[in-house]
């Protein structure tokens, strides 16, 4: 092994490389379909883009229960458990998806997805905050991302052209990833979670909570859930690109599946390549403005989808948007891992992707709304809009963190003297 990547490797527990290693494999199957999921839909049902699109709205919105749930397991039950669960659902509904034909079977499966993806995100970051101190948080979780966009570099130029020709193949790609993967975790993967704590070791004095109690601390934070509320605000402009786009450059200028796929690709290709040097970059500044930053570089790629108007052009979006997400998922994943305290990390982790199940079930439903009662280029400029106010929200945060920052800091004065 290359000395540099040996001294690496050794920097990281063999648990974290397992996942890592999970994840490119889900993910190159996953990633096969889901660009495309829209497309296959649409093709079956023959309904207008509104409709079809609320199929991933639903999905989203089931995640949203599946996070409170999602938290609450893997602070009891355990992370392994939870994650290994997930990806066994999707692998199987993934099966079942190449046979539906209604919508009520389409939305029954989509309900199925959506109950099992938070499972395994909150099991998984939860997980990683386990094993890595917080002094590493920020590049082990750009490595997973590296992991995760190199195997989605290969997944949607694979899924466009087998899709070109058979979405069976795609689904059947999809289910392998997830399955393997739950079986490298059952088999492989140790549990993390530390049940002392969850006992009460921490602090043995302090009533300790319980189901949604926990929650109500959580939820008692309140930096925290500003935070989360401007993070699925913002979300709702790149979801719209992801969800909508294919569709948008298909319905509108004609463009076929296997030459969309590249576009995707040309994401995960950059997150691989760029990631850890914009990491290195991001890391030395404070987490509120370098979201900031990265909020307003995704509203600005969305509001510029609406002047494209070939391969090239929604190329170029892309690879603005890819910038922003470089910058603030990273920055995210550290500052909820750094926020959360040990006994509720699994709860402080639902409720960030409770945000982003938010903007996933907002995002098409305002897409399609907009695409249905204005006009398909309305939409990307809905997005900027919806992108600009996250950002200044993000700022406005960071300068009232910083007041209050400063007033605990500042020398009490005497009232006697």
């Amino acid at each position: 092994m290359n000395s540099k990547f040996k001294f690496l490797y050794d920097q990281y527990p063999r648990q974290f490389w397992l996942m890592v290693t999970g994840i490119v494999i889900s993910t190159a199957g996953g990633s096969m379909i889901w660009p495309f999921l829209l497309i296959y839909a649409s093709g079956k049902l023959n309904l207008p883009l509104s409709t079809v699109a609320t199929l991933i709205s639903i999905n989203a919105g089931t995640g949203l229960f599946a996070s409170f749930l999602a938290g609450t397991l893997a602070d009891k039950v355990g992370r392994k458990a939870v994650m290994v669960f997930s990806l066994a659902m999707n692998g199987i509904a993934y099966l079942f998806l190449m046979r539906a034909e209604t919508y009520p079977q389409f939305v029954t499966l989509m309900i199925f997805i959506g109950l099992s993806n938070p499972l395994y995100q909150v099991g998984a970051d939860a997980m990683l905050a386990d094993l890595i101190p917080s002094e590493k948080r920020t590049d082990a979780f750009a490595i997973n991302r590296i992991a995760s966009n190199s195997a989605f570099a290969l997944g949607p130029a694979i899924g466009g052209f087998l899709a070109s020709n058979s979405y069976n193949l795609a689904f059947y790609g999809a289910a392998a990833g997830f399955l393997s993967y739950s079986l490298l975790l059952f088999f492989l993967a140790h549990e993390t979670l530390d049940k002392t704590l969850s006992a009460g070791t921490v602090n043995s004095l302090a009533p300790q909570p319980k189901g949604a109690d926990g929650y109500v601390r959580v939820f008692r934070d309140k930096g925290y859930m500003a935070f989360v509320a401007l993070m699925a605000i913002g979300l709702i402009a790149p979801t719209m690109v992801w969800i909508l786009m294919p569709v948008y450059a298909k319905t509108n200028f004609g463009l076929p599946e296997a030459l969309y796929g590249w576009i995707p690709t040309t994401n995960a290709i950059m997150c691989v390549f760029v990631q850890f040097s914009v990491t290195q970059i991001t890391r030395r500044h404070k987490t509120l403005p370098v979201a900031a930053t990265g909020m307003l570089i995704y509203a600005l790629s969305v509001g510029s989808v609406a002047l494209m108007t070939g391969f090239w052009g929604f190329w170029l979006s892309m690879v603005l948007l890819t910038f922003g997400e470089l910058i603030v998922v990273p920055t995210a994943s550290k500052y909820v891992a750094d926020t959360a305290p040990a006994d509720l990390r699994g709860r402080y982790m639902s409720i960030y992707w409770l945000g982003w199940g938010l903007a996933r079930t907002l995002s098409p439903l305002i897409g399609g709304f907009i695409n249905d009662r204005i006009a398909p280029q309305a939409i990307w400029i809905g997005g900027l809009l919806i992108g600009l106010t996250s950002t200044f929200g993000l700022i406005a945060l960071n300068n009232i963190t910083l007041a209050r920052s400063a007033l605990r800091t500042q020398p009490k004065v005497d009232s006697a003297s």
